[in-house]
């Protein structure tokens, strides 16, 4: 038996995926994730589907789970309005945990996934850098809830919590609605494929803002850290790749990767404008040899839209995890670099 087992909650998506790889890389860790897809079982590893929007089945589901001893928690209902995201995404959380609880009489940590929405990053500029203990802004706002109904329900318990805010998460993963790195590959590589330069899609302002991304393997490392170090308990971090950038700087970077030209500016809508290019994707696949992959699982324009249109610095002090022990970073232009090899090698975008 080993002597953590790991009840990775989301583990199909690019946070809790690279979690569960990164796990298994390391010793005396066994894995259980939970998805609506479940996946397959392999070593170490053991995936269970799930609809943690149902309390009985959550109940049903996690009942036999009693050698469970951290929770990573990275689930995520979208909805169309922020404050539609409250409900369910509370409901998941609560599930979990009032299911694990009775069942896990070894539980020693929960751990919640959150991000710069705690300090009104999606709602239009904040004060940055944005620090763990800045005052929160007007509810609704799920993440903040979230972390509410931990901290009560750790009252008088035995196991810690921690959360973890990254700002935008960049790694591999199919059919996620928030991949950034995704989005730029397919609309570079679809660029190329027509014959056009690699124009910046967003607005103008967020062409010249600082920005910042996570990388999900330095993210899945922090995440055992949180979730181990006793000097983490009971604490939320900022946990970034330690650089700052900005799209007018590292666009010309990325146009280079895919071999093509920059041309200005040119602000869209990629969830318009890319909308009908599954044609040319199936084109694109046939063409290259690539691996069958379908439009709609490597097609994330609505997220891209969002991030692309941040015209304000989106920027928090990650200062505090260093403070507490955790010392890793990661320059960003490799992190897209080492992304889109990645991709490269599973055959998902076309070799160089």
């Amino acid at each position: 038996m080993s002597d953590n087992v790991a009840l990775v909650v989301g583990a199909r998506g690019v946070i809790g995926g690279n979690l569960v790889r990164h796990l298994q890389e390391l010793n005396g860790w066994q894995v259980i994730g939970l998805s609506r897809r479940g996946g397959e079982s392999a070593g170490t590893v053991r995936h269970l589907p799930v609809d943690l929007l149902d309390a009985a089945d959550a109940r049903r589901t996690l009942a036999g789970l009693k050698d469970v001893t951290h929770v990573f928690y990275a689930a995520y209902q979208d909805r169309p309005s922020f404050a539609e995201l409250v409900e369910p995404n509370q409901r998941m959380l609560v599930n979990v945990l009032r299911a694990i609880e009775p069942a896990a009489q070894g539980l020693r940590h929960v751990q919640l996934m959150q991000g710069y929405k705690v300090y009104g990053a999606h709602l239009g500029p904040f004060k940055t850098p944005a620090r763990e203990d800045d005052p929160p802004h007007m509810p609704p706002e799920f993440n903040v809830e979230q972390q509410a109904f931990l901290e009560a329900a750790q009252q008088g318990k035995a196991w810690t919590w921690s959360a973890l805010r990254p700002s935008v998460v960049c790694g591999f993963a199919l059919g996620i609605p928030m991949n950034l790195a995704m989005v730029i590959a397919v609309y570079a590589t679809i660029s190329k494929h027509l014959g056009v330069p690699l124009r910046f899609p967003g607005k103008p302002g967020a062409y010249r803002s600082l920005i910042e991304m996570t990388d999900a393997g330095l993210l899945a490392r922090a995440m055992v850290w949180a979730a181990t170090d006793p000097r983490a308990a009971n604490q939320a971090y900022n946990i970034n790749n330690g650089d700052m950038f900005r799209w007018e700087e590292m666009w010309p970077t990325l146009a280079d990767y895919f071999g093509l030209p920059v041309a200005p500016g040119l602000p869209m809508s990629l969830a318009t404008v890319m909308g009908d290019k599954q044609p040319v994707w199936d084109e694109i696949v046939a063409r290259h040899g690539l691996a069958p992959t379908a439009y709609r699982d490597v097609s994330s324009w609505a997220f891209g839209d969002g991030v692309f249109s941040w015209d304000y610095d989106l920027i928090a002090d990650g200062s505090k995890a260093r403070r507490h022990g955790f010392h890793e970073y990661v320059d960003t232009a490799k992190m897209f670099t080492r992304v889109f090899d990645d991709m490269r090698s599973r055959k998902i975008i076309p070799p160089r």
